[in-house]
């Protein structure tokens, strides 16, 4: 039975681009995702992977041949948001994180059981799909400078834009729609991965604050809006200028 994540909101086939440079693991690497429904293509080089066509994931072999994953993870982040899930023979908590902080989104440990290739790769398609979480039912946020609109997705601080990713965004819309409350890394994951600690490191959630924090806070190291409760987790500084709605 296909996995959830192999069609997208349209009813159309996810789109997978398989990162692989041994030919044999190439070939099963599609055969089991094309097998759950996916659209899958394939190849074997950086370059090749640049060149191909959009995808809804990338799946990269960290090692391919003389070439490093995690340098065309960095190209693929400076052109896009697409999720990428690393392949690797390396198990170590520290390469893991290291992936984590560069923008990836879950790692798969060789050696892998199909079944949970195919898991990883359906959660992480749902949680990088906006159109799949609920409408909030309010039109804005604002504190004093910052604001906040869910409708155009859009950050500003004094009417000035600050680009965040998608998944940077659902991050600071959800600590903002209840500010002063504390929410533990595993709250997080939940609310706005869709996930757990079980399936993704919570890593990912720090280093998601720490990149938000550089490009909303004056300064980054003592930060005005999302606060850290040692111990404990992260929360929205409101201040006294708060409000709902469009100012």
């Amino acid at each position: 039975m296909p996995t959830n994540g192999a069609t997208t909101g349209d009813g159309s086939r996810s789109r997978i681009l398989i990162v692989e440079d041994d030919p044999e693991l190439r070939q099963l690497l599609t055969k089991l995702l094309s097998a759950e429904g996916y659209e899958t293509e394939a190849v074997a080089t950086s370059m090749e992977a640049l060149a191909a066509p959009d995808a809804d994931l990338v799946l990269i072999d960290i090692v391919l041949g003389d070439e490093d994953g995690r340098d065309l993870l960095q190209e693929l982040r400076r052109i896009s948001d697409v999720p990428v899930v690393f392949l690797t023979g390396r198990g170590h908590e520290m390469d893991r994180i290291a992936g984590l902080k560069m923008g990836a989104d879950d790692y798969i440990v060789k050696p892998f059981s199909p079944g949970e290739l195919t898991a990883r790769v359906a959660s992480v398609l749902r949680r990088s799909r906006p159109r799949d979480q609920k409408p909030a039912p309010w039109s804005g946020l604002q504190y004093g400078s910052l604001r906040i609109d869910p409708v155009t997705r859009e950050v500003e601080i004094d009417g000035v834009l600050i680009e965040l990713t998608a998944k940077e965004f659902d991050l600071t819309l959800f600590l903002a729609s209840s500010p002063r409350q504390v929410f533990s890394r595993p709250q997080l994951l939940e609310h706005v991965w869709s996930s757990s600690s079980e399936w993704q490191d919570e890593a990912t959630v720090t280093e998601h604050i720490r990149r938000i924090r550089r490009k909303i806070e004056a300064d980054p190291d003592r930060p005005r809006w999302i606060t850290t409760v040692r111990g404990v987790g992260y929360r929205f500084e409101s201040g006294d200028d708060a409000h709902r709605g469009r100012p």
